[in-house]
């Protein structure tokens, strides 16, 4: 047994199929095949059920693909405790971001993260919030940052900073420039991500009252930049978090409001899998994201978390 053949076999349950996990492993698909069927007759055991379409692992591979995990993240730590020994931070991050988060927030991190540690590859994707969960348990990511306000086994969360719900409203609209009550909005108005969207869903959580918006008008969108363009064409309101806001340009920004007696927040939050070794990395990329941010912004105690599970 080796720890290729570990790697061969945790690919093929993530990939589900015998071509894609040969391409992620970087060989041949008969390499790949034979590898791990040279691990079964070693075995004495069957670890794949390939007349499975996708291919699936039989009740005895989980539990040793379970273990053939433990395995390769004692292997990673190992490599992770020279790293830290020899003070050098390298390799390559996976980082999982929703997006509604990452036109805002990678600008300011990551040109500054690139300058100071150029001997990372950081390899970033934009994920719904399911996707992200998913490829951290499936190791296809490192870490995550997203709205974690809610438990996923084996997963550990650690709070990054708090953004406020902001009302965006058109051009010449009749509302004062005093904080609005949620009363006041006609949710019969208002633009939405389509569904997804942990963004969303807090909205919905928060607004409660909404029917249909916009009447005849079924828009579904993944962009809040969409939502806001929309908007500007006088066309209902809607809502974005902070970060979105900062980068407005003034005559926009006349349009936001804040809401009246109540201050809804979303906690963002850097997530990723216990077993995940290189805890220099964490304390890295937190310490970057809470320094390319307002003071303010990193205050749990400046509002009420809005829920979306």
């Amino acid at each position: 047994m080796t720890f290729t053949q570990l790697e061969y076999i945790v690919a093929l349950d993530v990939h589900q199929n015998f071509a894609k996990a040969a391409d992620h492993c970087f060989v041949t698909q008969p390499t790949l095949s034979m590898q791990i069927r040279k691990l079964e007759d070693e075995l004495g055991i069957v670890l794949f059920d390939r007349n499975k379409k996708p291919v699936s692992p039989t009740d005895v591979g989980v539990q040793v693909i379970e273990e053939a995990h433990r395995t390769l993240a004692s292997l990673k730590k190992i490599r992770e405790v020279v790293h830290q020994h020899t003070d050098e931070v390298s390799g390559k991050l996976r980082i999982g971001m929703i997006p509604t988060l990452s036109p805002y927030l990678l600008p300011q991190l990551l040109p500054q993260l690139a300058k100071r540690y150029p001997k990372i590859d950081f390899e970033i994707e934009e994920l719904l919030s399911e996707q992200l969960v998913e490829k951290l348990h499936k190791d296809q990511l490192d870490v995550g940052v997203w709205v974690a306000n809610r438990r996923e086994p084996n997963l550990v969360h650690t709070s990054l900073f708090y953004e406020k719900f902001l009302i965006y409203l058109p051009e010449g609209h009749p509302y004062p420039k005093s904080p609005i009550a949620l009363q006041e909005l006609d949710m019969n108005q208002v633009w939405l991500l389509k569904e997804g969207h942990c963004f969303r869903d807090q909205v919905e959580k928060l607004c409660g009252n909404m029917t249909q918006p916009l009447s005849r008008v079924n828009f579904l969108s993944g962009s809040l930049e969409t939502l806001k363009k929309m908007v500007d064409q006088h066309y209902g309101f809607t809502l974005l978090p902070e970060l979105a806001v900062q980068e407005l340009p003034q005559n926009q920004r006349e349009n936001v409001r804040e809401f009246k007696n109540i201050r809804p927040l979303r906690e963002i939050s850097l997530t990723y899998h216990k077993r995940f070794p290189r805890e220099k990395l964490i304390r890295i990329i937190k310490q970057e994201v809470r320094e390319s941010l307002p003071p303010e912004m990193l205050q749990e105690g400046r509002g009420d978390v809005i829920p979306w599970k």
